[in-house]
């Protein structure tokens, strides 16, 4: 089967789609605790894009930009809520789209366990991963 060359997703109302072109960079769990509060998750896993790699499709007046720490900022539906997106300075010109708003399978599996020392006990965790410290 073939490789497909995009994926597209988008937020829960719809007013947000886009559209990710492959290969990702990486995909991985984050377990920080600004992520878990964002998604009111236990982690969440986020794929790694080449940001002139990911294309916003729609709904660019309902996506809105929170500054969550220093150089670095989420994007979200401001209709329904979503978290969609995260960038930083730290990771220049990547965007990271949440892998639970991508309709289509990605061309990888999660690699990685980040900022495990943060990590809440409560989750399951798949020790078979790499796991990444803060």
């Amino acid at each position: 089967m073939n490789q497909p060359e995009s994926v597209k997703g988008g937020c829960l109302c719809g007013a947000v789609r886009f559209e990710c072109l492959l290969p990702s960079k990486w995909c991985a769990h984050c377990h920080c605790s600004m992520c878990r509060r964002a998604h009111g998750a236990g982690y969440v896993t986020w794929v790694g894009f080449e940001s002139n790699h990911f294309l916003l499709k729609a709904g660019d007046h309902h996506l809105t930009w929170y500054i969550s720490s220093f150089g670095a900022r989420r994007g979200f539906c401001k209709t329904c809520g979503s978290s969609l997106l995260f960038e930083s300075k730290k990771w220049p010109h990547e965007t990271h789209v949440a892998l639970g708003c991508i309709d289509d399978p990605i061309d990888r599996q999660p690699q990685a366990n980040s900022f495990f020392d943060a990590h809440v006990g409560w989750m399951p965790i798949d020790h078979a991963l790499k796991m990444i410290p803060g």
